[in-house]
């Protein structure tokens, strides 16, 4: 079968990269990725897939699929970009390719595999993502893994990322010509305490926690008192029980100067929360053998990063990976810069994708052809989770 595959993957390569081509050329910011979902979902209804748009009243949002019965293999796509900072900077484009050369050459061989191949598009991971919504929607109830690879400038299998809990935090005062009225506080003088007060007293909360910082609205002129100002912060930790504790410290401070300053106060999530990461090590063991058979040998240990990923809350429910592929040449280049956006569409970038596609592949065909492996998976899925709580 997996001869069938690439066989058949050499067929579609030039329409493929196309599909990659097309999202780089034309990027959209978070939530208005309204040419590339219809491009995306176009392009699998041509090729037999049953797709859903408008997923969950979501308007760039889409969920196809193909086959029958389980196992139930899942892949993601997400293919919003920054415009304002040079598209794809750090390669939502190839990773949607990623994804859908996986489901593609998956589909081509299910009926004899059995199973079900799923793919769905997640739009907004800029701005939090959609990932937790379909989580609390029970999507991910019934699908048995998911599996997606990350394009980057090293390789390396998936290992953890930060929880994040984005707070927005506003207070309300009264009105009237600032220079009329010495004597009260105003919203700003709220929303700027609580800043200086977070920034002086972060240091005690956790040196495996961070939190950043912005003022998002603070009046409109000197001339005139602010009647609300708001301010907005990522708080960032190694695990979601240490951000939430840092989140209820803050609300107390919160609720503290807001009695101090008379003002009126509201702290509320602006954005989904990620949790952190729970990368499945029977998934990664499988993907990187699977990618050294497809050529690639030099695998880095699991990466931890920084940034938080809309996958961690998904992780929580099901089995992921989120392993990193290399589609870099060229040492100078960064990730997260428009070069890098513009790596994506190199030969070089789409070897390496394909390469990246052909494990994701060959892994979801070992689950599905070994009820052991996938009961495997399973059971250190629940360990670590077991462990974590």
């Amino acid at each position: 079968m997996r001869q069938e595959v690439i066989s058949y993957l050499s067929t579609e390569k030039e329409a493929l990269f196309n599909l990659c081509k097309f999202l780089h050329d034309n990027p959209e910011d978070s939530y208005k990725e309204y040419d590339a979902c219809k491009y995306i979902c176009n392009f699998l209804r041509d090729r037999d897939f049953d797709v859903r748009e408008k997923f969950l009243d979501l308007d760039t949002a889409f969920y196809a699929k193909k086959g029958n019965g389980y196992p139930k293999i899942c892949f993601l796509c997400e293919y919003d970009a920054i415009k304002s900072k040079g598209g794809h900077i750090t390669g939502h484009n190839l990773l949607t390719t990623i994804s859908i050369t996986s489901a593609l050459g998956l589909s081509k061989v299910i009926e004899k595999s059995g199973g079900t191949v799923i793919l769905i598009g997640c739009p907004g991971e800029y701005l939090g993502g959609t990932k937790s919504t379909y989580v609390r929607q029970g999507i991910f109830d019934d699908i048995d893994v998911v599996l997606t690879a990350h394009p980057d400038i090293v390789t390396s299998e998936s290992g953890t990322s930060k929880a994040i809990i984005p707070l927005k935090v506003t207070f309300k005062g009264h009105d009237g010509l600032s220079f009329l009225d010495f004597d009260s506080f105003t919203s700003l003088d709220g929303t700027m305490l609580t800043f200086n007060v977070i920034n002086a007293l972060s240091k005690g909360f956790c040196k495996k926690a961070n939190i950043h910082t912005i003022l998002s609205q603070g009046g409109v002129t000197p001339l005139l008192r602010p009647v609300e100002s708001e301010g907005k912060l990522y708080i960032r930790a190694e695990s979601t029980k240490t951000a939430k504790c840092i989140e209820n410290k803050i609300r107390n401070l919160v609720a503290c100067i807001s009695d101090t300053m008379n003002l009126e106060s509201c702290v509320e999530l602006y954005e989904p929360p990620n949790e952190e990461l729970l990368s499945n090590q029977i998934l990664n063991r499988l993907y990187s053998h699977n990618l050294k058979e497809n050529g690639i040998i030099n695998i880095g240990k699991p990466r931890d990063i920084d940034a938080g990923l809309s996958l961690g809350t998904v992780s929580h429910k099901v089995p992921c990976i989120h392993p990193y592929i290399n589609i870099v040449d060229n040492v100078n280049i960064d990730y997260g810069t428009k070069e890098f956006a513009d790596a994506t569409i190199s030969s070089f970038a789409q070897e390496q994708a394909l390469s990246a596609s052909y494990a994701l592949i060959s892994t979801a065909l070992d689950l599905i052809e070994s009820d052991f492996l996938l009961s495997e998976v399973k059971e250190t899925f629940n360990m670590s989770k077991e462990n974590l709580y």
